[in-house]
């Protein structure tokens, strides 16, 4: 696949575009998420504290796959979390975006260092029986990039202790997508234990639901 270069505008306006559909849909508050999507040589990613609504395409910023960024005259600089988004990107070579949120329940499934568990088999969506809650560490540190990668082995989407989700996808339709639909697993896997407690549907089960899932849906 070709990738965009790193001065793509159309890809500079979906970032944007999508960092205000993920406030639009509930998923995330102010500033507080970063998206970013994979170009030739890096990624282009958010800037660090600026309003959706106020941010223009020269706004965004370009990572470079070694962690060096571009120099400017303007101030702007990435997103403090850029780095876990470039290790992910680095290392997982099928996922062409990475949208994180602090979306309302998943949070407090966080903050509770709780995973989600298959109460639902629209969790195969994130690719297993269950989304892994990565062990907590300071924002923007090494330290977390490391914990949401190995909550990421083998899945799509994780839960980042006392913080946030991520959810990663090929492109950024389906990354966001995806990040809305964890958001929602949380708050069904919420209200059930208030209900008395869920059933938890068997991994073989979810193992069938993942490969129909293939041809479901979002493909970007």
């Amino acid at each position: 696949m070709k990738l965009p270069a790193p001065d793509s505008r159309k890809l500079r306006k979906e970032i944007i575009a999508s960092c205000l559909r993920m406030n639009a849909m509930g998923i995330n508050q102010g500033t507080s998420g970063n998206i970013s999507a994979r170009v030739k040589g890096g990624m282009l990613i958010t800037p660090s504290a600026v309003p959706y609504d106020a941010m223009r395409a020269a706004d965004i910023v370009f990572v470079r796959k070694d962690g060096t960024r571009e120099r400017r005259g303007d101030g702007r600089v990435p997103s403090t979390e850029w780095r876990f988004h470039l290790d992910i990107l680095n290392g997982r070579p099928e996922f062409g975006a990475v949208v994180h949120t602090h979306s309302s329940h998943a949070t407090a499934l966080a903050i509770r260092g709780e995973a989600i568990p298959a109460v639902h088999y629209m969790i195969a969506a994130a690719g297993g029986p269950k989304i892994r809650c990565a062990k907590y560490a300071t924002y923007g540190t090494p330290e977390l990039s490391r914990a949401a990668l190995s909550a990421l082995k083998g899945m799509s989407a994780c839960l980042l202790a006392n913080h946030g989700v991520i959810a990663a996808g090929p492109g950024l339709a389906k990354a966001l997508w995806l990040a809305n639909e964890v958001e929602v697993l949380a708050r069904q896997h919420t209200y059930a234990k208030l209900l008395g407690g869920a059933k938890i549907l068997p991994d073989a089960e979810i193992r069938r639901v993942v490969a129909k899932l293939k041809d479901y849906g979002l493909k970007s």
